[in-house]
């Protein structure tokens, strides 16, 4: 056993996964290149038909400053490997193509990102997957929609924007009774809040453009699982279609990794702050938190992840002119479509995330027009809450 093996998570975060070159480097070393030269034809040969978790060939294959980056998350996960992608639109779509064909069967929760849903809706029935859908909070839908021939259940933990948390041990016990691998999309857990993998789920996905970075850089995605589920099924589909994490992204990941846990928690804090100080604010017709009291899953958001993470819902009384008139009328907070930044950021999902869904859909989902999904910076707290509170203020009198 070495000394790695007992490292705790920020620990881990700091220094796992670390290759360094002959030149002892403090940071890690950020190797921009595209491909690597071998010594002679016979090395080349070799080099090709070798599996070793060191001996490059191609930056589209693997590259030792993403393969830094797969270690260290694989170990905060808990996952016996990773895979590094382009995007979390990239890790999310190729765990689930590189697993399925024609003919597979795939239940997801309803509740998910535009692109998520886009996915699992356009693409995946294209090409002779058949997918259906459920409330993820209801068991009984899950044990009713899950068949002998399903082959995958997808779902986000907590699900973007409204918030509903998924019981992951409870989906896991029914659908590795059919047989079905569970993939879920971990984003608003966080590495720092997951257990996703010790609770029953198979393969976890991040968009590591969120958390991970956490400070608005760069795109990145990475899919965790067992090192047969990586490097038999998704590494083959994934080097073949191109998906992969470029070695400078790769790098501000890991640099991102080292401080990521001190931010998450603070974010956290500052998000459970808000919510107290929200709670049943006149100008809001709901305030969501996982980690308040009022949230109907909070006693499994607990159990599952200890806290309630950086996201907060804000459903803004007065519709579409009264979120806008918020939106306009915040000084702090910035509007954009990200989460899980330095910055807070406000996201009216209604008319941005989600707009591609039909009325009746959003309706269905919970996100009305009033809908304002509120990821939590590191800005003070006192500040956040003179922010929104002067916002909604303004909201109230339609003066932003």
């Amino acid at each position: 056993m070495s000394d790695s093996d007992n490292w705790k998570a920020r620990t881990r975060a700091v220094h796992g996964g670390i290759r360094r070159s002959q030149y002892g480097e403090v940071s890690e070393a950020l190797f921009l290149t595209q491909g690597f030269v071998y010594d002679s034809a016979e090395a080349a040969e070799a080099r090709f038909q070798s599996t070793g978790s060191d001996e490059f060939i191609y930056a589209r294959y693997g590259n030792p400053t993403v393969a830094m980056f797969e270690d260290r998350i694989a170990g905060l996960e808990g996952a016996e490997d990773a895979f590094a992608a382009a995007s979390g639109m990239a890790a999310v779509s190729g765990a689930l193509a590189s697993m399925l064909r024609a003919g597979d069967h795939v239940v997801a929760a309803r509740a998910l990102f535009g692109s998520c849903l886009y996915i699992l809706e356009d693409i995946l029935p294209r090409y002779g997957v058949e997918v259906s859908f459920v409330d993820g909070t209801d068991l009984a839908q899950w044990r009713a929609a899950i068949r002998p021939d399903t082959r995958a259940v997808f779902f986000e933990t907590i699900s973007n924007p409204v918030l509903e948390v998924i019981d992951i041990a409870a989906v896991a016990d029914i659908a590795h009774a059919a047989g079905a691998t569970v993939v879920v999309d971990n984003v608003f857990a966080t590495p720092v809040y997951s257990r996703a993998l010790s609770q029953g789920a198979d393969v976890v996905v991040y968009s590591a453009t969120k958390h991970i970075d956490g400070q608005g850089r760069t795109l990145g995605g990475v899919i965790l699982g067992s090192a047969e589920f990586i490097r038999g099924t998704v590494e083959p589909y994934m080097k073949h279609t191109g998906g992969a994490l470029s070695p400078f992204n790769a790098w501000v990941m890991l640099k991102g990794l080292e401080t990521m846990d001190l931010r998450v928690r603070a974010q956290a804090r500052t998000a459970l702050q808000l919510a107290h100080a929200l709670d049943g604010h006149p100008g809001l017709a709901r305030m969501i938190y996982p980690g308040h009291p009022s949230h109907p899953q909070n006693v499994l958001v607990e159990t599952q992840m200890g806290a309630g993470g950086t996201v907060l819902a804000l459903d803004i009384a007065g519709g579409q002119r009264a979120a806008f008139a918020f939106l306009n009328a915040l000084r702090v907070t910035v509007i954009s479509n990200n989460l899980g930044d330095a910055k807070s950021i406000a996201t009216h999902p209604a008319t941005t995330t989600h707009q591609r869904l039909p009325d009746d859909r959003k309706a269905a989902l919970g996100i009305t027009l009033g809908l304002v999904r509120l990821s939590v910076g590191l800005e003070d707290p006192h500040d956040l809450i003179a922010d929104i509170t002067a916002a909604l203020e303004a909201a109230a009198i339609g003066d932003p």
